[in-house]
């Protein structure tokens, strides 16, 4: 029997079982607790689109699914119910994004660093520009969805946490902090990023990028300045055309297709195959990064190690400064192999004796 292989009939039957039962009834018979991430909708009501799927099992393939047979989350009920039709919606809206606390914490800043009431037209106009952004998928957000109330809250999250503040704070998250310091610590930078996304949200820019399938998680691929600027700086580095342009204009000078910070050829150490194999790398900083033409002089040809390690977390070094980290590293392993280190409780006249009868 392969779990999942539900049909649109089998969850309208689910559906029509749980009216018969009643919602209590009809939770308790199968085992199955009020729906906490995910709701069916369908003709109006909700349903627990966990319970719905794992009942739709039943009318599929005769047996009913146990609650820890599966998950009801984007893994398998919600991507089952989704791909059959079926309208799904979030119990609760996700947690603030970096890019959405940014925004707010900016708001606080010109506001003095204090919190503003939801009938503020600057809570309205950032609620809107909030339900713009590309970061999370419509069936993570419910009808609240980041609506004046919410934003107001978040700004006083904000406000609350401020060094300044003497009242007790709300209660926020460690993102909100985190993003304030960072304001406090470099605010002209951060009101740039700030402006970055906001123009972005406007001006359509954002929305045309789509967020790539192996996009990597936080840590170990991640910017201050959120996932937003990220993604677009990340498509530029991903053009081909440019790719194409500067390896291009490295060769005219005379150049070789190698890693600007660590010297590798893949050509030379794969042959063929690895002919003309580079990255690119977008060495202008995020939030100088406007909407203006890339130049080739923004780019770096580096391998794929560089690259990560480079934006594996912020602030992210400049190909100059991990080729100088690379090549310090470098200079200290070759003195420490010229003699023996005397390990910890060794004299050094014992090293130096048995580098003699070596």
């Amino acid at each position: 029997m392969r779990i999942g292989a539900i049909t649109r009939e089998s969850v309208l039957k689910a559906v029509t079982e749980h009216d018969e039962l009643g919602r209590e009834a009809f939770l308790s018979k199968y085992g199955f607790g009020e729906a906490r991430s995910y709701v069916l909708v369908y003709g109006g009501r909700e349903y627990s689109s966990k319970a719905i799927a794992g009942v739709a099992h039943k009318w599929a393939q005769r047996r009913a699914l146990a609650p820890d047979e599966f998950r009801g989350g984007k893994d398998h009920a919600v991507t089952w119910l989704k791909r059959l039709g079926f309208q799904v919606k979030a119990v609760k809206n996700p947690n603030w994004a970096r890019d959405e606390v940014i925004l707010a914490c900016h708001l606080v800043m010109t506001n003095g660093w204090r919190g503003l009431d939801a009938q503020d037209s600057r809570v309205t106009e950032l609620s809107a520009l909030l339900q713009l952004l590309p970061i999370h998928a419509d069936a993570d957000r419910n009808d609240k969805f980041r609506n004046p109330n919410g934003v107001a809250r978040k700004t006083f999250d904000i406000a609350t946490r401020h060094p300044d503040y003497r009242g007790k704070p709300t209660n926020g998250g460690a993102l909100d902090a985190e993003v304030l310091h960072e304001f406090l610590a470099g605010p002209e930078r951060m009101s740039d990023v700030a402006r970055l996304i906001w123009t972005g949200i406007t001006t359509g820019d954002f929305q045309s990028l789509a967020q790539p399938d192996d996009e990597e998680p936080d840590d170990d691929f991640s910017a201050p300045e959120g996932r937003l600027l990220l993604r677009r700086h990340r498509a530029r580095e991903r053009n081909k055309g440019l790719r194409k342009k500067k390896i291009d204009a490295v060769l005219r000078r005379g150049g070789s297709v190698a890693c600007e910070v660590c010297g590798f050829d893949f050509e030379e150490v794969y042959g063929e195959r690895g002919a003309g194999y580079i990255e690119c790398h977008h060495v202008v900083p995020l939030h100088e990064a406007g909407e203006g033409r890339t130049k080739l002089s923004d780019l770096a040809l580096i391998c794929a190690n560089c690259h990560r390690m480079i934006h594996r977390r912020a602030p992210w070094p400049t190909p100059a400064e991990l080729r100088a980290t690379i090549q310090h590293r470098r200079s200290a392993r070759s003195h420490t192999s010229v003699g023996i280190v005397p390990q910890r409780g060794e004299s050094a006249k014992h090293a130096a004796s048995q580098e003699t009868q070596r």
